[in-house]
């Protein structure tokens, strides 16, 4: 059971086809987010701010997608894509994942998916439905 949410694991794993429908939830929440920065950004004067061409701002807008998933992993075992699709993360006790395995699951998970989604095709052939940032991080995603 995870604090906050009277949300218990099932324990079966989460499928592809499920982790992309919650990629595509979360990334509305973040494009929502980056646009708030933006804003704010540009109230502050600096409107001549680029993603990808300066590395400041660039920097900002990565650390708001990091900390709006970490956060949500680490202090309630989902986002709100993960709500809408009743998936849960949890670590390899059963528990909600540390920072350390949120932080390492980011990461791994941008690398899984710059190599043309490879590490997260990945599940479709592990016997767990395993991707390489659920390896690497040590936490798993399983339907609540």
């Amino acid at each position: 059971m995870f604090p906050g949410n009277n949300k218990t694991a099932s324990g079966k794993p989460c499928g592809l086809f499920r982790r992309l429908l919650i990629m595509l939830y979360d990334a509305i929440v973040v494009i929502a987010l980056l646009m708030l920065a933006t804003a704010v950004a540009m109230l502050a004067g600096m409107g001549n701010q680029t993603a990808l061409h300066d590395p400041a701002y660039t920097a900002v807008l990565a650390l708001i997608w990091f900390f709006y998933l970490v956060w949500c992993w680490h202090k309630g075992g989902m986002t709100l894509g993960m709500r809408a699709w009743r998936v849960c993360i949890t670590d390899e006790r059963g528990g909600l994942p540390g920072w350390k395995h949120c932080a390492v699951r980011f990461l791994v998970s941008i690398l899984s998916a710059a190599l043309a989604g490879l590490g997260f095709a990945w599940s479709l052939i592990d016997q767990k439905d395993r991707t390489w940032h659920d390896m690497a991080s040590g936490t798993s995603l399983l339907r609540c």
